[in-house]
């Protein structure tokens, strides 16, 4: 069942806006593709990693929210769909990468690929076991 991979198309709102009306829109509109991925399924339960990777569409990197400030209401978005809560998140990477640039597309997921075709700026999201914790590498 693990890794699970999907993107999410659209500009993130960051954890941080005045607007909280567009912040719950923007978390109810992560919470439905995570529920329409999952397909009812029960949320999991064991320990995670999860990966998100921001590809956004800026000349200007002023303008784009900090990683930190966007994961915030992803993560719980997902909370009671595909895991039960957040803290079962035990590592975590957040990036971000401009549209504009160049990307070496070798082995490219078809869930990355969709997210590509889209034209858009979009989240990709990847979700997998947690590596073992007494492995400090």
């Amino acid at each position: 069942m693990l890794p699970i991979e999907f993107v999410i198309i659209g500009k993130p709102v960051s954890h941080q806006t005045k607007d909280k009306k567009r912040l719950q829109a923007w978390k109810e509109k992560v919470r439905k593709v995570a529920q329409s991925f999952w397909a009812n399924r029960p949320p999991l339960g064991e320990s995670l990693k999860v990966v998100i990777t921001h590809y956004y569409d800026a000349l200007d990197e002023s303008g784009v929210p900090d990683s930190d400030n966007i994961v915030k209401p992803i993560r719980d978005a997902f909370n009671g769909v595909l895991y039960v809560d957040d803290y079962q998140i035990t590592d975590f990477v957040s990036r971000r990468r401009n549209l504009n640039g160049s990307f070496r597309v070798k082995g490219m997921s078809p869930a990355l690929a969709e997210g590509f075709c889209k034209g858009e700026e979009f989240l990709h999201v990847r979700i997998e076991i947690a590596p073992d914790p007494l492995d400090l590498n």
